[in-house]
């Protein structure tokens, strides 16, 4: 089968995106509540996001900057504070998820403005999503300069929330229960309800 070369040092940063995100699909979104020093709350949702270890328990999430070049609020909250909530979206949730990605100044709070009811986090001084299925509280670990582009940011995960109702009896998680969204291309968004075994 014939393919298209691509190469990445001389392809604009956007078609290097473009690529990129339409081709590694679909990826899960960690929807990041974080608090900043001044005691605003958070909310935004990140693709660029995956787990990295169990042993010890690691995330990492890439997080690029706006449009004119600013450190985006989540980016900036973790790092004066250390702490953050990673909540992994269903389908329920999913216009909420997304509007949270809507760009506003750093004293709006996305929760309120979404209306999305919050819980305080049990081991970080941040709020939860209470209607997420899973949440992650996360110390930070460390970050990664890559440059301007984009902060990455390397999350130790200190405490586990998982739905009552997503637990079977078996003691496993209930995929059809948590009902979990991923991005794909453009902005697309799909389920993971259509699954196979090989």
């Amino acid at each position: 089968m014939e393919h298209r070369f691509f190469d990445f040092t001389a392809e604009a940063p956007f078609d290097r995106y473009r690529l990129m995100a339409n081709s590694v699909t679909p990826r899960p979104i960690a929807l990041v509540t974080s608090v900043s020093k001044d005691g605003t709350p958070n909310a935004a949702p990140f693709s660029f996001f995956g787990l990295l270890s169990h042993d010890p328990a690691t995330l990492a999430i890439g997080i690029e900057p706006r449009p004119d070049g600013r450190r985006k609020d989540t980016a900036a909250n973790i790092l004066e504070t250390g702490e953050f909530i990673v909540q992994i979206s269903d389908a329920a949730m999913a216009a909420q998820m997304d509007a949270c990605g809507a760009p506003v100044e750093p004293e709006a709070d996305e929760l309120s403005l979404n209306g999305m009811e919050t819980v305080p986090g049990t081991s970080v001084a941040v709020p939860r999503i209470a209607l997420a299925p899973v949440a992650m509280e996360c110390k930070l670990h460390s970050t990664i300069d890559l440059g301007p582009a984009r902060d990455i940011v390397l999350g130790t995960i200190v405490g586990f929330h998982l739905r009552a109702d997503a637990i079977g009896e078996d003691g496993r998680i209930d995929q059809d229960v948590i009902d979990t969204i991923g991005r794909v291309g453009a902005m697309s968004y799909a389920t993971t309800r259509d699954r196979f075994r090989t």
